[in-house]
């Protein structure tokens, strides 16, 4: 592979994993009841606030570091169509003045398809396990 390629999937992946996890640590400072709240209020079972939670936390530090990368993609990318199907759609796509829109969950959901297509670049933590020195 190229540079240009390994350095495109290195920031993508990081700008994605720092996404999510910081919306993984604001949904814990915020307090799970709260988002348990949010989620019941949409008839969608409580578990899953934790589930999310934990997936955008440990999955956003996992993409940061490259570990995993395909896995915790098409995990993340599984929530991101949950959102844009339960919590965003009804506001169009910029939002409708009451609530947000599904522009920035598409936009993630693209760069998490593009990283399960493209898995970790060069840099990442994955590539270190796997004995690779260079890409395929």
């Amino acid at each position: 592979m190229n540079s240009r390629f390994e350095w495109s999937a290195l920031i993508l992946r990081v700008i994605a994993g720092i996404t999510f996890f910081i919306h993984g640590i604001a949904k814990f400072q915020m307090g799970l009841d709260n988002v348990v709240g949010f989620f019941g209020s949409m008839s969608l079972p409580a578990f899953l606030a934790y589930v999310v939670t934990l997936l955008e936390t440990i999955g956003g530090l996992a993409l940061i570091l490259g570990l995993g990368t395909r896995i915790f993609s098409g995990l993340l990318g599984i929530v991101m169509v949950g959102a844009i199907f339960t919590a965003k759609l009804g506001g169009g796509f910029m939002g409708n003045g009451t609530g947000a829109g599904y522009e920035l969950d598409l936009a993630l959901l693209a760069m998490l398809v593009a990283l399960v297509i493209s898995g970790s670049s060069l840099y990442s933590v994955d590539r270190v396990f796997s004995g690779k020195k260079e890409a395929e």
